[in-house]
């Protein structure tokens, strides 16, 4: 018998069906409850209606059910939905849903808070609180696959790790979350469609070559010398630039899979012609297919500004005449709190 009030969703199926075998339940109830769990997306013991009264409140006796829940939604006149979400012990994380015209995207977080302090962001003046379980960042999946579903008609055609937190930090969990979206018997999304962005935690990126990992990965770049990498990110102190590179091609020999670079261009800091041929050099060193070019999404916490439009193109014209495959990526929800962070700072709602 488990642990009272041990966490229905931390049993592997094996698990489980040996609690049903221990309660004198019939086999088949494995596959339901299986199937609330990761396919039907339950929230709480209640909405597993084909169960029996009395087998539904005999898990709720047994088990904890600890689902996120909506707390906040914003929508962008863009169609860019922004949720916040209450966590089971009343800690907030964010979710985005990005609609294009053949997308329907998910930005998900795997941390409450974040411990690495980059400049720009508004999670990086957030207290790390703790990881989110696997469970929860299916969760964070699972309920904008359901506004997806119910403000467009379409699910979810894509999955980016780019919210709140740092996913190498919390490795265990992110794989585990991302093991249950891409299973069968999970959402059944595959891995081609997942991204997962980092910050450049070296180390851990040669633990995803390690782990032969099929979904994409990025990497966080947004200046392309260590010293002004340090002045935003004061990760690449012990990350740095060369380090990276020899994780994301090691990254390369054992996956197969190319590296997007992320590239937020600030106003004065990081878009003149030099920083741009830095970035054109350090392409060339690294198994990238994209550079993505990002909007920035400006903060209070923080005084940097976007660059005007002519000085983007000419960002982007030095790129792509020097081979670079680039892309200009606009910015979504700019009517709303748009940047990873912000909403989750806001004042909570009453619960």
């Amino acid at each position: 018998m488990p642990d009272k009030k041990s966490n229905i969703r931390q049993l592997s199926e094996q698990e489980l069906a040996s609690y049903i075998e221990k309660i004198g339940e019939k086999k088949f109830r494995i596959t339901q409850i299986w199937e609330w769990l990761w396919q039907k997306s339950a929230g709480s013991f209640e909405s597993m209606t084909n169960l029996s009264l009395e087998l539904r409140s005999r898990l709720a006796e047994d088990f904890s059910f600890p689902a996120l829940r909506s707390d906040l939604t914003q929508t962008s006149a863009d169609g860019t939905i922004k949720c916040r979400f209450r966590t089971a012990d009343d800690h907030f994380v964010e979710g985005v849903l990005i609609p294009t015209e053949d997308r329907w995207t998910a930005c998900v977080s795997s941390q409450i808070g974040c411990s690495l302090s980059c400049k720009f962001c508004a999670t990086g003046y957030m207290e790390r609180d703790r990881n989110l379980e696997f469970d929860e960042i299916f969760d964070e999946v699972s309920l904008l696959n359901q506004q997806a579903l119910t403000q467009y008609g379409h699910k979810l055609t894509n999955i980016v790790f780019m919210g709140m937190g740092e996913p190498l930090l919390n490795y265990r969990q992110v794989l585990l979350a991302i093991g249950r979206i891409t299973s069968p018997d999970g959402l059944g999304m595959s891995p081609r469609r997942i991204t997962v962005s980092t910050a450049g935690v070296a180390k851990m990126i040669r633990q995803l070559g390690d782990d032969r990992v099929r979904f994409h990965l990025a990497l966080s770049l947004h200046a392309a010398n260590d010293r002004k990498r340090h002045e935003i990110m004061p990760i690449n102190d012990s990350n740095q630039i060369k380090t990276l590179v020899e994780a994301l091609n090691y990254f390369y020999r054992m996956t197969g899979n190319a590296v997007t670079l992320e590239y937020i261009l600030f106003q004065g800091f990081n878009d003149s012609a030099q920083d741009a041929e830095e970035l054109i050099q350090l392409y060339r060193q690294i198994p990238a297919d994209l550079v993505n070019l990002i909007e920035y999404n400006p903060i209070d916490q923080a005084s940097f500004t976007r660059p005007d439009e002519q000085t983007v193109k000419q960002f982007m014209d030095q790129l792509t005449k020097n081979r670079v495959n680039a892309r200009w990526r606009k910015s979504r929800g700019r009517d709303i709190d748009a940047a990873c962070g912000q909403l989750a700072n806001k004042v909570p709602a009453m619960p």
